[in-house]
């Protein structure tokens, strides 16, 4: 990335604090809108922890965030990386289309999933796909890389997105806690980033832990808004993409194994609640009240604050187990 004149440093700053400011300004906007149009939350779900409705697409905020961000950036030289950056916009921009529509007229879990699918194929289109895997036992940089065949690399890229984008659905059942995990992983991600010397993934991942941390006070229980659909299917859509960008440049455990370390909470809850659903005779897709938050509500009498500090918590040590492991990995792939 050839920032031209301006130290990427000052870069991600600017990103950063964009995010934030313009998350903030336009939350507002959007209770009110939400309010307005009477898109709110239906408090009698089975996994929602509200007393009274809440405006559900607080996602928009984040986006708009993200996305200004993002925009403003294009305005230094990225080289290379503006035809992936614009890819991971226009991605973003339809999946949370498909979550604004979701909030607002409740989809039927098969249509989702259809949308879903198409969001990703048109990703793929951008290069977004996970092209192959390193051997661990050969060391040779000439010889060490296996490509997959395209029958291998469509549909595993496929699972990638829609397994991402459900796994974060399924982690915002709580007021605060799927923005707080998201800035907290995406500061991680961040590091991690440029530590590999991955600039555009550190640029995307900065913006969105800005814009997560600026949308989180209306956020926080007792929340004014909720980020609905619109938010959880954006948030795990970029998470997904920015841990495939770097996959046909660096190891793949450094690409997707190490966020799946950062990204371990919303990944172990979905993978419990699959079994669990399916154990109890449950379609995959009807909420409960079994996830990991509420367990420590219903079970160990935590308060929903209580819970969520407690996962924030979790999240930071995975991200610094991650951010451990990432280093480690480089060193001695480097050096064996």
């Amino acid at each position: 990335m050839n920032a031209q004149h301006v130290g990427i440093g000052v870069l991600y700053a600017a990103a950063f604090a964009l995010a934030v400011g313009v998350s903030a300004l336009t939350t507002p906007l959007i209770v009110r809108l939400a309010l307005r149009l009477g898109i709110v939350d239906d408090d009698g779900a089975d996994r929602r922890m509200h007393a009274t409705p809440k405006p559900r697409v607080g996602g928009i905020a984040v986006f708009l965030g993200f996305a200004f961000a993002l925009f403003a950036v294009l305005a230094v030289s990225l080289g290379e990386d503006v035809h992936r950056l614009v890819g991971l916009l226009f991605g973003s921009f339809l999946i949370l289309g498909v979550g604004i529509w979701d909030d607002a007229m409740q989809m039927r879990p098969r249509n989702k999933f259809v949308a879903q699918v198409l969001v990703a194929l048109i990703s793929m289109l951008y290069g977004f796909i996970i092209p192959g895997v390193n051997n661990p036992f050969d060391h040779n940089p000439g010889t060490n890389w296996i490509d997959f065949p395209i029958w291998v690399q469509v549909p595993l890229t496929l699972l990638w997105y829609v397994g991402m984008m459900n796994a974060i659905n399924f982690l915002d059942g709580l007021d605060g806690l799927l923005a707080g995990v998201t800035a907290i992983s995406s500061l991680f991600l961040f590091m991690i980033a440029v530590v590999h010397g991955n600039p555009l993934v550190a640029l995307v991942v900065v913006a969105l832990a800005g814009s997560a941390l600026g949308f989180l006070p209306s956020n926080f229980n007792p929340a004014r808004i909720i980020l609905g659909d619109a938010g959880s299917l954006f948030i795990g859509y970029v998470f997904a993409t920015v841990s495939i960008i770097g996959a046909s440049k660096t190891a793949i455990a450094i690409s997707v194994v190490v966020p799946l370390l950062v990204l371990a909470l919303p990944v172990l809850d979905t993978a419990a609640a699959i079994v669990r659903r399916a154990t109890t005779g449950k379609r995959i897709t009807e909420a409960d009240r079994g996830h990991f938050h509420h367990q420590l509500i219903f079970r160990f009498g935590l308060n929903v604050r209580q819970a969520v500090l407690l996962l924030y918590a979790v999240c930071f040590v995975l991200g610094a187990v991650a951010l451990a492991f990432s280093g480690e990995f480089t060193h001695a792939f480097r050096h064996a």
